[in-house]
């Protein structure tokens, strides 16, 4: 190698372990404390919370003790997200995180999923199950602060219909209402803004 290249490598190494280093997850307990954000604050402590201990790699931060599973922020994606959900529906999410991870795309992760359902492979509650998520532009661990921030909440509902249920199917941001409706993953829908 020539003396002249040597500080290009440098440079070319500097910049990816840097690059490594900036996604590498935050504590677990940053994790937990983002994650829970998503719920009202008397579920809080209760919720069980998956999350990072190494890149990529989502696993259990902290037992459930109330019925509610959070999933902590990605740090690897730009934009600041976590959800919790009632742990009823955690075998319908995980194969979601199962299917997307052998790179099935789009619509077909609920296609395939809606199918192992039909098949009585997949099972889905048969009780209303919740799901809280916030969408951010940023979040500051530090004073916990969510900006530029909309939550959404569901009830899952599946194979509801408008008919079952009494909600219109038509999208709305100011009355609840039915999406996906007659399938496994029918539900109710409500949005605020933060």
């Amino acid at each position: 190698m020539r003396v002249a290249a040597l500080p290009a490598v440098l440079v070319s190494f500097v910049t990816m372990t840097v690059g490594l280093q900036a996604q590498s997850p935050p504590p677990a307990s940053e994790q937990i404390a983002a994650a829970v954000l998503a719920l009202p604050k008397e579920m809080r402590d209760g919720a069980g919370v998956m999350g990072y201990r190494t890149a990529g790699k989502l696993e259990l931060l902290r037992p459930v003790k109330n019925g509610m599973l959070c999933l902590a922020d990605d740090p690897a994606e730009a934009q600041f997200h976590v959800s919790c959900y009632a742990d009823s529906m955690e075998p319908f999410m995980a194969r979601g995180r199962a299917l997307r991870a052998e790179g099935v795309k789009g619509t077909q992760v609920d296609t395939s999923r809606f199918a192992e359902v039909r098949a009585g492979k997949l099972r889905m509650p048969t009780a209303p199950a919740a799901l809280y998520q916030i969408f951010a532009k940023s979040y500051d661990p530090a004073t916990q602060a969510v900006t530029g921030g909309r939550s959404l909440f569901v009830v899952y509902v599946p194979f509801a219909t408008a008919a079952t249920t009494g909600l219109s199917t038509v999208p709305s941001d100011s009355k609840p209402w039915l999406m996906l409706p007659g399938t496994p993953k029918a539900h109710i829908m409500f949005s605020a803004s933060m």
